[in-house]
């Protein structure tokens, strides 16, 4: 069963209602917990939240420029419309242009929902080894919940929404409540995210990152590992990530 989590302030009371099971970190291993980005990361949706925004403006009256698409991906729903409505010129108010995006995104998962490759290998492989999951997504509670019939919601310990939180992404609030939701520091969570957007609010809480670009490219840096696709990822490369005097072998997108 997965457990959504309250506000960052109120954990300190909260954490043994948030957690789904009985699942202990992995205190045998620098490696206590694993945070993973939705869209993009496991299930093939950029693409679908960019084409919604453009039958949603043209429906307005509104071309969209492609060359915006790298500006909106990867960010909350505030940001991104916002940036489209004062970019198009678009007198609809933002409450409304999300959930018309809302809906036109259930609309169109619903005819189809393609999961990133490795992406059911790799959650498959950390539910039979009992690592304690969240997934973290700037994505809307509404949308979670659909995907995660896909997804399998077994296959996470509890679940951030970008609707759930005060700051979302590039915050590090997102991440910093799914550690303490899962009782893991920080410093020994690996994150998985394929946007810069994703990339920094992980960092910025202190996580150890692997980048699986989906839209625009990732550089490698300190604490982050940069993959072509989460066929490359599995239970000991990200054991690897946090190991003491063991670097991971070097990728590149």
């Amino acid at each position: 069963m997965t457990s959504t989590v309250p506000a960052l302030g109120a954990l300190p009371h909260a954490l043994d209602t948030v957690r789904a099971g009985e699942i202990p970190p992995a205190r045998g291993s620098a490696l206590q917990a694993v945070l993973l980005d939705m869209d993009g990361t496991l299930v093939d949706t950029e693409g679908f939240w960019w084409d919604v925004e453009v039958e949603v403006f043209a429906a307005l009256g509104h071309t969209l420029d492609d060359a915006w698409r790298h500006v909106v991906v990867g960010g909350p729903m505030t940001r991104s419309a916002g940036f489209l409505i004062q970019a198009t010129g678009s007198d609809i108010p933002l409450a409304d242009l999300m959930a018309l995006l809302n809906t036109g995104f259930e609309e169109r998962i619903g005819r189809d929902l393609p999961l990133m490759p490795g992406a059911a290998r790799l959650l498959a492989e950390l539910a039979a080894h009992r690592v304690p999951t969240a997934l973290v997504s700037a994505s809307h509670r509404r949308i979670i919940d659909r995907v995660l019939t896909s997804l399998g919601p077994q296959h996470f310990t509890l679940t951030v929404a970008g609707d759930e939180v005060e700051r979302t992404k590039p915050h590090p609030d997102p991440y910093l409540i799914a550690a303490a939701g899962l009782d893991a520091d920080p410093a020994r969570c690996a994150v998985i995210e394929d946007t810069a957007t994703g990339v920094a609010a992980a960092e910025a809480a202190g996580c150890h990152v692997v980048a699986v670009p989906s839209v625009a490219p990732i550089a490698p840096a300190a604490r982050r590992t940069v993959v072509p696709s989460l066929e490359e990822v599995d239970l000991p490369f990200l054991h690897g990530l946090l190991s003491e005097g063991q670097t991971p072998a070097p990728h590149s997108a």
